[in-house]
C-alpha cells in the first residue's frame, strides 16, 4: 500500500465499525434485519488496498461485522451468518469491479457503469441469499422476507457508498452559480419537508427530480453530495420515527422491517438516478469536446487548402460548405453559394459529356449518383466559374452517411488541372511528332545504308583487284595505302550492316522471329569460328566449351550467330594481348546459359546502365582508341529479347567482363 492508503485505511476501518454498529442499533430490536449496514465501505476498503493485504482485510471485515451485529443486539449465530454474508458479497463486488482493471473505482465510460451496476446488484443478491439461509438455520423470521430486507439494504449500501468513493467524470458545472445555489437551497428545504408527513410515502420521491436536475447541470461531486444528503436525511428521519417510511408498518399493519425495505429502495432509487446521469453527462461532455475539437481541426484543414475546392452539400444538393479554395478556384463567395444548388457550378454540356463517359442518363442527378460510387474514384469534370469560363477539375465525390445508412449529405474535393491537361496534351503531341521524326530517321538510315552498301561493296572489289596486282604491280607505299583504304571500307561496310540489322529488327514486319529448330551448339560454334581468324594478329588465349549432348533451340539461327559474333568480338576487341577469352554454353533446367568472359579493360559501374543503348561507347573504349560503332550490344539485346531471353553483364574497371545470356530451351 502507498502512504496515503496506509493513513486512510485505519480511519475507514474505524468508520466501518462505527457505522455498522449504528446501523444495527437503528434497526431496532423488534425486527430480524441489521439495517443498512455499510457493506459498500467494506468493498471500498478491500478494493483500494494492496492485493497482498486483501485476505487479511477480509478476515478483519468478518470480525468487525460479527462484532457490530452482535453488539447491536443480535444473537451470536445470527451475527455469524450476517458477517459471513457481508464478507461473501464484499468478495463478489471486489472480484467484479477489480477484474483486470488498473482503476477499479472508475465510473466514466459506459463499460464502467455496467460493471458498477453488475457488481452492486450481484453483491445484494449474495447478501439476501445468505441472510435467507441464516434465517432458515437460526429460525429467526421469515426467510424470504429477511433475505429481501437484507438484500435490498446491502444493495443500497453498495450503490451509494461505492459511487461516493468512485472516480467520476471530471467535468465542470453546466449551471451558473445562481442556479447551483437554487439547487442546494431547494434540496435542503424539500428533503426534510417531504419526511414530515407520516401518511404519504410517495411524497418522499418529490426530491428525485431535484437530484436529477443537479446531476444534469452541476459537477459530479455536488450531485453525489446532494444524493448523500437526501439519503442521510431519509435514514435519520426514519431512525427517529419520522416520515412515511417509519410510519408505514404501523399504519398498514406490516412487518417492522418493512420500513427498512422502503428506506433501502428509496436509497437505491436515488443512486440509480444520480450515478447513471452523472456518467452519461460526462460522456456527453467528453464527446462534445472531442466533436468540437475534430470540427475545429477539420475547419483548419478545410480553410488551409487554398488550392483545393472543398464543397459540402445536404442530401438534396444544397451547398452547406464552400471553402476558401473553392472561392479562389471558382470565383464565387461562400455567402453566394451557401443554400444554393451545386448544379449551378456545371454547364449542361459538361454534364452531358460526363454522362456519356459514365454511361448514364444526361441529367445532373444521374451523373452525381454515378460519381459517388467508390468504384469511380477520382475523375475529371468541368466546372463553370462565375466569369463563365469552364475549367477542368480532378474531382472526388463522397457520400456522408449516418450510422443507420441514411444519407446526410455529400462532400467533393477537386483541383483545377486545366493547365496540367493542356501540358499533357502538348507533350503527347510532341511525343507523337518525335515518333514520326524517329520513324522518318530510321527509314532514312535504312535507305541510305542500302544505297551505300552497293558502292562500298564495289569499292572493296576493286581494292582487292589492286591489292592482287590485277592492274599492275604496286609499290610498297601504294600497296600500304590500298590496304588502309580496304580496311576502312570493311569498317564502313560493317557499320552499314549493323544499321541495316537494327533497322530490320525495329520494323513491324520483322518483329516475328523466323522459327526453326536447330542445335544451339552449332550456332555458337559457327559464331565463335567467325571471330577466330582475328587471333592471327593477336596474342590471346581463347577457349570454347560446349555440352556433349545436342541443345535443341527454336529461333533464328542467323540472329543467334550474330549474337555470338558480337559478344565474342567485343571480348577480343577489349582484351589486351596475353589476355584470355572464354566462351561457355550450358543448360540450366529449362534454360540455356551462354557465358562470354574476358580479362579485358572492363566497364565502369556508372556506365553499365547505358551499355545497351544505340551508339553508346564507354569512356575506356574511347580512351584506348578502340574502334566500334556502339551498335553491337544494342543488336545483341534485341536478338536475345526476340528469343524470350535476358542478357546481363558483370564487370568493373580493370576486372574484365562477363556477359550472361539466358534463353529458353525447346521442350
Amino acid at each position: 500500500m502507498n502512504g496515503s492508503a496506509r493513513v486512510r485505511l485505519p480511519a475507514l476501518l474505524v468508520l466501518l465499525g462505527v457505522l455498522g454498529f449504528v446501523a444495527v442499533r437503528s434497526a431496532g430490536g423488534e425486527g430480524h434485519a441489521v439495517g443498512i449496514w455499510p457493506v459498500g465501505l467494506a468493498t471500498v476498503v478491500v478494493l483500494t488496498a494492496d492485493r497482498r493485504w486483501r485476505d487479511p482485510l477480509l478476515v478483519l471485515v468478518l470480525g468487525l461485522a460479527w462484532l457490530t451485529v452482535w453488539a447491536g443486539g443480535r444473537p451470536a449465530d445470527v451475527a455469524l451468518g450476517c458477517s459471513l454474508g457481508i464478507v461473501l458479497e464484499t468478495l463478489v463486488a471486489v472480484r467484479i469491479l477489480g477484474h483486470g482493471r488498473p482503476d477499479p473505482l472508475r465510473i466514466v465510460e459506459d463499460g464502467d457503469l455496467t460493471r458498477y451496476l453488475m457488481a452492486t446488484t450481484a453483491a445484494g443478491l449474495v447478501a439476501g441469499s445468505v441472510a435467507a439461509l441464516t434465517s432458515v438455520l437460526t429460525g429467526g423470521g421469515t426467510p424470504w422476507f429477511v433475505g429481501l430486507v437484507v438484500g435490498v439494504s446491502h444493495w443500497a449500501s453498495q450503490l451509494c457508498v461505492v459511487a461516493v468513493f468512485a472516480h467520476l467524470p471530471a467535468h465542470g458545472a453546466v449551471a451558473r452559480p445562481r442556479e447551483r445555489v437554487a439547487q442546494w437551497l431547494t434540496v435542503l428545504v424539500v428533503a426534510p419537508a417531504v419526511f414530515v408527513p407520516q401518511e404519504f410515502p410517495s411524497l418522499a420521491f418529490v426530491v428525485i427530480p431535484l437530484l436529477a436536475w443537479t446531476a444534469l447541470r452541476s459537477r459530479p461531486v455536488e450531485a453525489l453530495v446532494q444524493m448523500c444528503a437526501v439519503v442521510g436525511c431519509a435514514i435519520a428521519m426514519t431512525t427517529f420515527g419520522r416520515g412515511p417510511f417509519a410510519g408505514a408498518p404501523a399504519i398498514h399493519g406490516l412487518d417492522h422491517d418493512t420500513h427498512g425495505v422502503l428506506l433501502a429502495l428509496y436509497a437505491v432509487t436515488c443512486a440509480l438516478i444520480v450515478v447513471p446521469l452523472v456518467q452519461r453527462v460526462g460522456v456527453h461532455i467528453a464527446t462534445s469536446r472531442a466533436a468540437r475539437a475534430e470540427r475545429d481541426r477539420l475547419q483548419n484543414v478545410v480553410s488551409s487548402t487554398p488550392g483545393v475546392a472543398i464543397i459540402g452539400t445536404g442530401p438534396t444538393g444544397r451547398v452547406t460548405l464552400f471553402n476558401p479554395g473553392a472561392e479562389s478556384l471558382l470565383g464565387y463567395r461562400a455567402e453566394e453559394m451557401l443554400g444554393d444548388s451545386i448544379e449551378r457550378l456545371f454547364s449542361s454540356e459538361s454534364i452531358r459529356l460526363k454522362a456519356a463517359d459514365l454511361g448514364v442518363p444526361d441529367d445532373f442527378v444521374s451523373v452525381a449518383r454515378a460519381l459517388v460510387d467508390p468504384a469511380v474514384g477520382q475523375t475529371s469534370l468541368r466546372f463553370l466559374r462565375r466569369d463563365g469560363e469552364e475549367r477542368d477539375h480532378e474531382l472526388t465525390l463522397s457520400r456522408i452517411s449516418a450510422d443507420d445508412g441514411t444519407t446526410l449529405g455529400f462532400v467533393s474535393t477537386s483541383e483545377d488541372v486545366t493547365e496540367r491537361l493542356q501540358a499533357e496534351n502538348a507533350l503527347k503531341q510532341a511525343v507523337e511528332q518525335l515518333r514520326q521524326v524517329d520513324a522518318v530517321k530510321d527509314a532514312f538510315v535504312s535507305s541510305v545504308s542500302h544505297e551505300l552498301r552497293t558502292p562500298i561493296t564495289s569499292i572493296q572489289g576493286y581494292l582487292e583487284l589492286l591489292e592482287d596486282g590485277s592492274y599492275g604491280d604496286l609499290s610498297a607505299p601504294q600497296l600500304n595505302a590500298v590496304r588502309r583504304v580496304a580496311g576502312n571500307s570493311r569498317r564502313l561496310l560493317g557499320l552499314i550492316d549493323d544499321l541495316l540489322t537494327l533497322s530490320k529488327m525495329q520494323e513491324e514486319s520483322s518483329i516475328a522471329v523466323v522459327e526453326r529448330a536447330f542445335d544451339l551448339r552449332r550456332a555458337v560454334e559457327a559464331g565463335y569460328g567467325l571471330v577466330a581468324p582475328v587471333l592471327e594478329s593477336r596474342r590471346l588465349t581463347m577457349s570454347l566449351s560446349l555440352p556433349p549432348e545436342p541443345v535443341p533451340f527454336l529461333g533464328d539461327r542467323d540472329m543467334v550467330e550474330r549474337l555470338v559474333v558480337n559478344l565474342v568480338g567485343n571480348a577480343v576487341k577489349f582484351t589486351p594481348d596475353e589476355g584470355t577469352v572464354t566462351v561457355t554454353l550450358e543448360t540450366e533446367g529449362e534454360e540455356t546459359l551462354l557465358r562470354v568472359t574476358d580479362t579485358g579493360i572492363g566497364i565502369p559501374l556508372s556506365e553499365q546502365k547505358h551499355l545497351f543503348q544505340r551508339f553508346f561507347r564507354s569512356e575506356l573504349a574511347q580512351k584506348h582508341a578502340i574502334q566500334g560503332s556502339g551498335l553491337g550490344l544494342s543488336i545483341s539485346r534485341a536478338v536475345v529479347e526476340r528469343h524470350g531471353g535476358t542478357i546481363d553483364v558483370v564487370s568493373d574497371t580493370g576486372a574484365g567482363t562477363t556477359f550472361l545470356v539466358r534463353m529458353p530451351l525447346v521442350a
